[in-house]
C-alpha cells in the first residue's frame, strides 16, 4: 500500500491520467491528484515525472517496500526539503516548518551558507541556512530505505539546436504550444485572475487566458512605475485592472513577515512588493496566473546579449543571474571566511554539461537549474501560499522549455532586443508595441527609500546590533552603509542582502 505524506501542486495532463491510471476525473481536484500521485507511483515508479505535465512536489511511504519516495518536479516550481536525524529517521516536507518542531531535529544555522547569499542574494544549491536541511533540487527522487538515502537525478536541460527553421516557424510553435498548454492550467469551474507588469511575458498570458481582472503593482514615484503600461495593455484586451499601490512604509514594515515565510533570507527586493501584491490579489481570488520562465528559456535578460563576448571566461565568474559581491570584500566583512565556499563551486557541474555549446546556452541552463529555483520559485511559492493564494505559470512547462531547447541563440537575442521569436509569437494577440516592449523588469524603489532616514532606522540598527557582531567585522558592513548613503547608490543592493539576512537570522534564532 502507498500512502501519500505531503504534496503541493498542480497537475495539468489529469485528464489523460485519469483515463491512464483508471482514476474517476470527477473527483474534487485535491483528491483527484493524490491519487495521480500514487497510482502513477505504483505504475511507472522512478519514472513517474515522465507522465507528468505541471508543478509538483510530493513524498510518500511505500509500505511494501518500506521506503519512502519524494520528487519535484523538472523545474524546481514547488520546494522540498529533507532532513536526516542523529538516530537515522528521515524528516521531510515542502515547507521546512514541516519538520522543524518534530523529534529529533536540532535548529542550527549553516553559517557557511553567507558566503553564497551575499555573492547571490538568495539560497542556492541543495544546502540551506538550516544545517543538515537540505533542498532535494529539481529534476531529482529520493529514496529512504533501511535507513539508507539515495537521491537521484531524472532530468536535466538539455539543449539541442535546431537551425532548420525561420523565426516566424519558431514563433508559431511557441504560439501554437501554448494555445494547447493554456486550457490545462485552469478547470472549467475556476475562475482565475493574472498578474500584469508592463512587459511581454505577462502580457502574452493574459492574452492567452480568460481571465477578466489582472492586478498590478505601483508607486508614487513615476519613475518606478510600470502600472500605467499595465492598465493600457489591460484596456487594450478589455480586462479589470486592480492597482496595488506600495508604500516604503507598508514595504519596510513587512519584511520580517517576508523573511519568515519565505523560511530562508531572499534579497529579492521585488520578493517584497510580490508579498504585498500577493496578500492584496488573495482579498477577492484564490487562484492568479504569473508569467515566470519565459526569460531563463527564451533570452529575456538584457546581460544575455553580451554572452557570445564573456565566452569561455563564463565558467570562471557567471554564477547566475545576480553576483552582488566579490570574494575579497566578503573575506573583509566576514569573521569567518572559508576560502573553500564558493559560488563558482555551484554550478561546475552545469558548465561541465554544457561543454560545446554556445554561450548564451550555458548562461540560461545555468539560470535555469540555479536562479529560477532558488529565488523566482521560491518567492513566488512562499508568498503566495502564505496568504492562500494559487499561483499557476503557463510559461513554465517542459512542452514550453522543449522548444527554446532546440531554438538557436540567435532566435532569442540579438543585438537589438532579447527574446526575439518569443516577442514574435506574442505580436499575434498583442500590438508590436506591447510585444517589442524593453524589458523593465519588476522594478522597486527601494535604491531611493533605502537612503532615506524616515525608513532605513531599522537597517541601520540592525547592522550595529549584537547578531550582526556574531557574523559580521560591523565597522565594515557600517561603512558599506554610509558610503551608500553618501551618494554610492550601487551599493545598495548590499546593504539590503546584509539587512534581510540579519532580519530572517531574528526572526528564526532570536526570536523563536
Amino acid at each position: 500500500m502507498t500512502k501519500l505524506c505531503d504534496y503541493r501542486g498542480h497537475i495539468r495532463n489529469w485528464r489523460e491520467l485519469c483515463a491512464e491510471l483508471g482514476i474517476d476525473s470527477s473527483l474534487a481536484r485535491e483528491e483527484r491528484e493524490k491519487e495521480i500521485i500514487v497510482k502513477a507511483y505504483e505504475k511507472w515508479g522512478h519514472d513517474m515525472a515522465e507522465h507528468l505535465y505541471g508543478m509538483f512536489a510530493f513524498g510518500l511511504y511505500d509500505s511494501e517496500e518500506d521506503k519512502y519516495f519524494c520528487m519535484r518536479d523538472h523545474f524546481g516550481t514547488k520546494p522540498f526539503y529533507y532532513y536526516v536525524t542523529s538516530d537515522n529517521r528521515l524528516l521531510f516536507g515542502t515547507m521546512i516548518k514541516d519538520f522543524i518542531d518534530k523529534d529529533g531535529f536540532v535548529k542550527e544555522i549553516n553559517a557557511e551558507m553567507l558566503q553564497i547569499y551575499l555573492t547571490l542574494t538568495y539560497v542556492a544549491g541543495e544546502n540551506t541556512f538550516f544545517k543538515g536541511v537540505k533542498k532535494l533540487m529539481p529534476g531529482h527522487w529520493l529514496e529512504f530505505k533501511n535507513g539508507e538515502l539515495t537521491i537521484e537525478r531524472y532530468w536535466k536541460p538539455d539543449f539541442k539546436p535546431d537551425n532548420s527553421k525561420t523565426v516566424d516557424e519558431w514563433a508559431d510553435e511557441i504560439h501554437e504550444t501554448l494555445k494547447k498548454v493554456m486550457p490545462e492550467v485552469k478547470e472549467d469551474n475556476e475562475t482565475a485572475e493574472s498578474f500584469l507588469s508592463g512587459g511581454v511575458d505577462s502580457s502574452y498570458v493574459l492574452a492567452m487566458s480568460d481571465a477578466q481582472v489582472t492586478g498590478s503593482c505601483g508607486y508614487d514615484d513615476e519613475r518606478f512605475d510600470e502600472s500605467g503600461l499595465a492598465k493600457k495593455t489591460a484596456d487594450l484586451l478589455g480586462r479589470e485592472n486592480n492597482r496595488c499601490l506600495i508604500t516604503p512604509e507598508e514595504y519596510f514594515d513587512v519584511v520580517p513577515y517576508v523573511m519568515y515565510n519565505m523560511e530562508q533570507p531572499l534579497a529579492d527586493a521585488s520578493a517584497i512588493a510580490f508579498a504585498i501584491a500577493c496578500k492584496s490579489t488573495a482579498e477577492h481570488t484564490k487562484l492568479c496566473y504569473s508569467g515566470e520562465g519565459a526569460d531563463e528559456f527564451f533570452g529575456g535578460y538584457n546581460m544575455y546579449r553580451n554572452a557570445e563576448r564573456y565566452g569561455d571566461n563564463l565558467k570562471t565568474f557567471y554564477v547566475g543571474n545576480t553576483n552582488i559581491m566579490k570574494e575579497e570584500e566578503k573575506q573583509r566583512i566576514l569573521k569567518n571566511y572559508n576560502p573553500d565556499v564558493l559560488p563558482i563551486n555551484l554550478v561546475k557541474y552545469i558548465y561541465d554539461e554544457t561543454e560545446g555549446l554556445d554561450p548564451l546556452s550555458k548562461m540560461s541552463d545555468v539560470d535555469i537549474q540555479i536562479w529560477l529555483e532558488g529565488d523566482i520559485y521560491l518567492n513566488v511559492d512562499k508568498m503566495s501560499t502564505v496568504c492562500g493564494l494559487e499561483i499557476r505559470m503557463p510559461l513554465t512547462d517542459r512542452r514550453i522549455f522543449d522548444i527554446a531547447s532546440r531554438m538557436p541563440s540567435k532566435y532569442k537575442v540579438n543585438e537589438e532586443t532579447n527574446k526575439v521569436a518569443f516577442r514574435t509569437a506574442a505580436a499575434k494577440v498583442l500590438p508590436e508595441e506591447i510585444a517589442f516592449r524593453k524589458k523593465l523588469g519588476f522594478i522597486v524603489p527601494i535604491r531611493i527609500w533605502l537612503a532615506d532616514e524616515r525608513y532605513n532606522a531599522d537597517v541601520r540598527a540592525k547592522f550595529n546590533s549584537d547578531m550582526a557582531a556574531e557574523f559580521f567585522n560591523v565597522e565594515e558592513i557600517n561603512a558599506i552603509f554610509n558610503d551608500y548613503i553618501g551618494g554610492n547608490s550601487d551599493n545598495w543592493r548590499k546593504v539590503w542582502t546584509i539587512y534581510t539576512f540579519l532580519v530572517w537570522y531574528e526572526e528564526y534564532f532570536v526570536k523563536r
